[in-house]
């Protein structure tokens, strides 16, 4: 995992960002980062909720650590769900990248009651363009490179080191074996005659340029959710949060603010 400014909690097993205040009116804010993401992938959105009075939560997914027989979207749902009973913060804010988004979404499906809104980005759930097996040509540096480089519009975030991860990734068997499984997973784990069950506002922050999960597919998503608002960024890729974080959190903090209003805390300073 890429270092991150928050300390990292540990909790019954669960590793995870908790910042902010606690005693905010707003619900607390849950980011889920995508399938080969991690808490760094937040960090300038932590930062500016928290600027903004929100309690914010960042879970680290599991991916290369469930149990085999539990690697799969659905797991990561049923871990999602335990990381948030057990932490406690009742109703809250699903905010999702890619895999997260699409956990996102079908966590809400299974607990509505439990999420106030939803923000999703670069989801899947209806399509992606390259999940799936193929991108395992494991001794090609120079595919892997060319693979992480369709995350982004500018390939200037497909640095070295985040080459050298990918690589070392699909060159660990174990952690291919689970990468693969959850890829076939959310393949299969569509939402897309589902979508009309979920009520909660929901914010869709698309990068114009995202090529995994293209604009038709952000598209699909707000024509059949009964409340969503679509924004594009445009020259952006599969990752607004990394590659335009000030027009993500500007959205983001908006869009909080048009629900819930402002975040105050509930308790007066002494």
């Amino acid at each position: 995992m890429h270092e991150t400014p928050y300390a990292i909690h540990e909790v019954d097993g669960f590793r995870f960002i908790d910042e902010g205040p606690q005693d905010t009116d707003q619900p607390p804010v849950v980011l889920l980062h995508g399938l080969l993401g991690d808490l760094s992938n937040w960090t300038d959105t932590v930062e500016e909720l928290v600027a903004n009075e929100c309690r914010v939560l960042a879970p680290m997914l599991p991916i290369f650590h469930l149990p085999l027989r539990r690697t799969s979207v659905p797991g990561l749902v049923h871990y999602v769900r335990e990381f948030m009973e057990t932490v406690g913060p009742g109703l809250g804010v699903l905010v999702g990248n890619s895999l997260g988004g699409h956990i996102a979404i079908i966590y809400a499906l299974r607990h509505p009651n439990d999420i106030a809104a939803l923000i999703l980005s670069g989801a899947s759930g209806i399509y992606e363009v390259t999940m799936g097996t193929s991108m395992f040509r494991r001794q090609d540096k120079d595919f892997i490179r060319d693979r992480t480089e369709l995350t982004f519009y500018d390939p200037v975030h497909a640095t070295d080191d985040l080459v050298d991860e990918m690589f070392e990734i699909v060159n660990d068997r174990p952690r291919a074996v689970r990468l693969i499984k959850i890829a076939r997973s959310a393949e299969k784990e569509t939402v897309t005659e589902r979508l009309h069950e979920l009520n909660m506002p929901t914010l869709l922050i698309w990068g114009r340029d995202d090529v995994i999960t293209p604009p038709d597919v952000a598209e699909e998503f707000r024509d059949r959710l009964p409340d969503a608002q679509l924004h594009f960024i445009d020259k952006c890729g599969h990752a607004p949060m990394i590659e335009h974080p000030n027009q993500f959190n500007t959205l983001t903090v908006d869009f909080l603010e048009e629900q819930f209003g402002p975040a105050e805390l509930t308790t007066s300073p002494t």
